[in-house]
């Protein structure tokens, strides 16, 4: 009899990851703040009372698995449905099929994969389903609900925000594709623990990632009599980046990012561009860099230059629309633009300042002139009196005081003369001098003299 190769013993016609995936609540791993003793959506499970849902999160995190895991325990019939290959036509065909399986009194379970690739149009087809009970709609979706899903259909559905895996978790999930006899458990496969490890930081929260690679390693691995060894340099050539070890949670990552954002503070593009390739080519997740940008554009740039927010910020949407690798122009772009930006560092030290005060005053009353006045007995204890309406005005200034009295005269935003800050230094300036001497006036009896 033929001897049978590990493809033919362990079913390599499936990938490992989906041989992996798993059946059971007690097979699933992460999620703790969602499917955790006395969470939300676990109760939810376990008492069989499954409403329309949203899972949002990012690729590999279980969102198609935590529903079919749903439909076995909730006994229901389980529609799997791609938004990317489906359309009206097969909206209706599957509506059909639920309807029929309500007739005869079992619930239908329809997992919409994607489901922010669905048009309006697409998306309303759902509504009266799922109004009628038809349907339990459970959508995938790694896009903002709020802005990718409509609201009729996301007001009628429950939105869990699934997280990333952390390293802890795929390291579970790799140690067990090891074990288990779905996976390779019934071969002996030597692999440290570091290069475990390893993968799990390169799948960067992604268990599909983590087990794919790890099936890429040990098929490609040393085999022999006694099994099969999988050393650092091969799982080097399994992967598509040339730094394999970079640990994006490491003492490096934050050398690197430190190295970024003090080259941009000091308008060094050169060296901030490289110090951007460093991190990108190491597997750095572009949209970490991302916000660090949008963060660096408000503390050390600020007002000397307020474009610099939107380049940022359109910057994040171009990594989050394209992805690596061709959204690297996109964040060079930022890169280059941040570090020839004039500086000023006021908004933080205006925000620092008036934090210090805020947490050794959080008692502090808000003036009665300022405060909200939305009923007759609040009125009546005098909120909002002597309230002063800005757009009254020739200047659209008042001499109003809203800083608390202990805290009258305080200033925490002092202006530089940075870029555009300057302008905003001399207006600043001259709505001081007007308010000065509005209340000189108005101390004098309202129109200068005595």
């Amino acid at each position: 009899m033929e001897q049978q190769t590990l493809f033919e013993k362990q079913g390599m016609d499936r990938p490992l990851a989906s041989r992996m995936r798993p059946h059971t609540l007690e097979e699933f791993v992460g999620q703790e703040h969602l499917l955790g003793p006395g969470k939300i959506l676990r109760q939810m499970i376990d008492q069989d009372r499954i409403s329309s849902m949203i899972f949002w999160g990012p690729p590999g995190v279980g969102k198609t698995t935590l529903a079919r895991i749903i439909a076995g325990r909730t006994h229901a019939n389980f529609i799997d449905f791609s938004a990317v290959t489906s359309g009206i036509k097969e909206i209706r065909e599957v509506m059909q099929r639920a309807e029929e399986n309500r007739r005869f009194g079992e619930r239908t379970i329809l997992f919409v994969d994607e489901i922010h690739r669905f048009n309006k149009a697409q998306q309303d087809a759902f509504l009266p389903f799922v109004e009628r009970g038809s349907i339990v709609l459970i959508g995938a979706t790694t896009e903002n609900p709020s802005f990718e899903v409509n609201s009729a259909l996301l007001s009628r559905c429950k939105v869990f925000v699934l997280q990333a895996l952390t390293t802890q978790n795929l390291e579970v999930l790799l140690r067990h594709a090891l074990e288990d006899t779905r996976g390779f458990g019934g071969e002996s496969i030597s692999i440290s623990e570091e290069l475990l490890s390893a993968i799990a930081h390169f799948a960067n929260g992604d268990a599909r990632t983590a087990l794919n690679t790890l099936e890429m390693a040990v098929l490609n691995g040393e085999r022999t009599s006694e099994g099969v060894t999988v050393e650092a340099d091969i799982l080097r050539q399994c992967l598509s980046r040339k730094s394999l070890l970079y640990d994006k949670n490491g003492e490096e990552h934050y050398n690197l990012i430190s190295a970024l954002h003090k080259s941009m503070r000091n308008s060094d593009p050169d060296a901030a561009i490289y110090w951007l390739a460093r991190m990108l080519e190491g597997g750095e997740d572009p949209l970490y860099i991302a916000r660090r940008l949008i963060r660096f554009a408000s503390e050390d740039v600020g007002m000397a230059d307020s474009r610099a927010i939107e380049v940022a910020t359109a910057v994040y949407q171009a990594c989050h629309f394209i992805g690596m690798p061709e959204c690297s122009v996109h964040l060079t772009h930022a890169v280059t633009y941040l570090s020839l930006a004039p500086k000023s560092n006021s908004l933080y030290m205006a925000y620092e300042s008036a934090k210090r005060d805020a947490l050794e005053r959080l008692d502090e009353p808000v003036p009665l002139q300022i405060r909200n006045a939305p009923t007759h007995l609040m009125k009546d204890l005098h909120y909002g009196q002597g309230y002063q309406y800005a757009h009254d005005t020739e200047e659209k200034l008042t001499s109003m005081q809203c800083l608390p009295d202990s805290l009258e005269g305080r200033t925490y935003y002092i202006p530089t003369t940075q870029g555009s800050e300057a302008r905003v230094q001399e207006r600043l300036r001259q709505i001081k001098q007007w308010r000065e001497q509005k209340r000189r006036e108005e101390e004098a009896g309202g129109d200068g003299t005595k």
